[in-house]
């Protein structure tokens, strides 16, 4: 005999119902009802592994990134003594995180529509531009979001997805970090500002966001077993013959 489930506007029956099946089936052990639906199972852990096993070419591209990062980082620690260091190693694991994250933010503005919904017309960046016209800091903001923003979409959307891209690639692979870091603080104070009236938000979030992306512009991040430690090494060594061309590349690694 199952609970009764009512057609009604009160959703508490049908809750009541799940709790009771799960009661049923497993004999009163309503703790692993969290096994019956993915709202139910997903958690950091989970989570993270759905994304790592999509069967799409963002993701196909995204483990080229992360496998070349972890490389690079093996690659260090074994020509490089000096990197052998706590600090080095947790500054590799703050990139391959955060560079995680920006890419992970791509795939739901991937062109040419910019929208992650089949109609490619609503969500994705669209959505988040709207709400920018709502929940901006400044009237100023607001109004130039939708008196310049809104209506130029797809003169601006592609500038937002390619930033994107170039500050994952940039954090993931430690490749001149400097600028990637100058990306992704501006980017953040986009979203903090942007953003920052929105109630379902914690502006928090992306002001600490900020102050990463400043971290590893200051730390030189890239140079934490990641591809700028590489370049700076070899930069050092032709310092002595010639340096000019080298000295900007040693400056943005």
């Amino acid at each position: 005999m199952g609970a009764q489930v009512h057609d009604g506007p009160h959703d508490t029956p049908i809750i009541l119902n799940r709790a009771i099946q799960w009661q049923l089936d497993l004999k009163g052990l309503v703790c692993l009802g969290i096994l019956t639906g993915e709202e139910e199972t997903m958690n950091p852990f989970t989570d993270t592994l759905g994304f790592l096993m999509r069967a799409t070419w963002p993701i196909y591209v995204f483990w080229v990134l992360l496998v070349g990062s972890i490389g690079v980082a093996l690659f260090n620690l074994a020509s490089d003594p000096p990197q052998r260091t706590l600090r080095h190693v947790w500054m590799w694991v703050m990139r391959l995180f955060i560079g995680g994250l920006w890419w992970q933010q791509t795939l739901w503005k991937l062109p040419p529509t910019y929208t992650d919904n089949p109609d490619g017309v609503s969500g994705g960046l669209h959505y988040w531009i709207g709400e920018m016209v709502q929940h901006g800091a400044f009237e100023w903001q607001r109004a130039f979001v939708a008196q310049v923003i809104q209506p130029n979409f797809y003169l601006f959307a592609p500038q937002v997805y390619a930033a994107e891209v170039i500050i994952a690639i940039s954090v993931l692979l430690g490749l001149f970090t400097k600028v990637g870091g100058v990306l992704g603080a501006l980017m953040g104070l986009n979203l903090w500002l942007g953003l920052y009236r929105a109630p379902y938000e914690w502006p928090w979030a992306y002001f600490f966001l900020i102050l990463l992306q400043i971290t590893f512009v200051v730390y030189a991040a890239g140079r934490s077993l990641g591809v700028d430690a590489v370049l700076n090494r070899r930069g050092q060594l032709a310092l002595r013959p010639k340096g000019t061309l080298m000295r900007r590349l040693t400056w943005l690694t």
